[in-house]
């Protein structure tokens, strides 16, 4: 059975493992379909540490083979997310049932092993089902539009406001699209062509390049206001001081993404400006309301280039995916079917 192991920096190994016995709480998921996300890069990579060894994947999908007794609202045959965040289950927060204000979340593939395997025993609320109207791609897209729905709610603004949305990623866009949904007015900034085309093929309106005209752009759009949040995706390579530079006076800029990193933001703007600068990492907790985003349109995925492949190396597409700017694979979203 495949089972890809992360055991260091660019060091990815195909090895056997016997999934364990299924308790009375527990289900077994054959993993169907796999996203390769940058964050999968970042481990391969080294630049995000894991604590080796690592089953790697952090997006995927499957259904369910076995199902212990204990596990009430699931069976065999359902389809369905695996959560690839969970609680740590030993912090003070999650002793005394307070699981949403868990101190010590964690993730797949970093802290526990992720999906990139043909099978996956775990507890059933580790498990979200997936309605039949929501598509294995869409399905793949679960976490982004959590951490969308994440920053949403931590940005906490009115109807009419603006947004700037810093990476025409993956993330950048879905994000973009939610926070147009809740009727807010995203500004979505990067500096590859390809991706505003993307953005606008999406239903976003306003799109610039990161250059010299960005802040005449944003007063010309914002009627010289400037935005009343920004949100930096923490793997478009953009600078980071453009989360600041875009903001009106004592605004919030938030760092969304999937993965911690070191960002160098200039401390004398951030004072000057009053900004509140705040860090949304994953979807921890936003799993079912992202269900329910998609089940209503909130996102599309159409605007994305799809690669769904059937026989494939991991470790030469990670490879080839960390090195983003020249990877032919860039704006597209790389799907490992793993049934077929």
């Amino acid at each position: 059975m495949d089972n890809w192991i992360l055991k260091g920096a660019n060091n990815l190994a195909n090895e056997v493992k016997l999934e364990r016995t299924v308790n009375a709480d527990e289900v077994k998921v054959r993993v169907t379909h796999l996203m390769v996300s940058t964050y999968d890069s970042l481990l391969f990579s080294g630049e995000v540490k894991a604590k080796y060894p690592k089953t790697i994947g952090r997006f995927a999908i499957g259904k369910i083979v076995e199902c212990g007794p204990d596990c009430y609202g699931f069976e065999k045959g359902m389809r369905v997310c695996l959560k690839p965040v969970r609680r740590c289950g030993k912090c003070l927060a999650c002793k005394t049932g307070k699981y949403s204000e868990c101190d010590n979340v964690q993730y797949a593939g970093r802290d526990f092993d992720g999906f990139l395997r043909d099978f996956v025993v775990c507890r059933y609320n580790e498990v979200a089902q997936i309605p039949d109207s929501v598509g294995d791609i869409q399905a793949l897209s679960i976490e982004t539009v959590a951490l969308g729905e994440r920053i949403y709610d931590k940005l906490n603004l009115s109807a009419g406001q603006y947004v700037a949305v810093l990476g025409g990623n993956h993330a950048g866009i879905v994000i973009a699209q939610l926070l147009q949904f809740h009727r807010l007015i995203p500004i979505l900034i990067d500096n590859n062509q390809a991706s505003l085309d993307r953005a606008k093929a999406s239903g976003i309106e306003y799109t610039f390049k990161a250059d010299d005209d960005l802040t005449q752009h944003i007063k010309e759009v914002t009627s010289g206001h400037m935005c009343d949040g920004s949100v930096y995706t923490t793997c478009s390579r953009l600078d980071p001081s453009l989360a600041l530079q875009v903001l009106a006076f004592n605004k919030v800029a938030i760092m969304g993404g999937f993965a911690p990193g070191n960002f160098n933001i200039p401390s004398g703007e951030l004072i000057d400006k009053s900004t509140t600068l705040m860090s949304v990492i994953g979807g921890y907790g936003y799993i079912d309301s992202a269900i329910n985003l998609l089940l209503h349109g909130a996102v599309s995925l159409d605007c994305f280039d799809k690669e769904i492949l059937s026989e494939y190396n991991p470790a030469a597409i990670l490879r080839d995916s960390v090195n983003e700017g020249a990877s032919q694979r860039k704006g597209k979203l790389t799907i490992f079917k793993m049934i077929i």
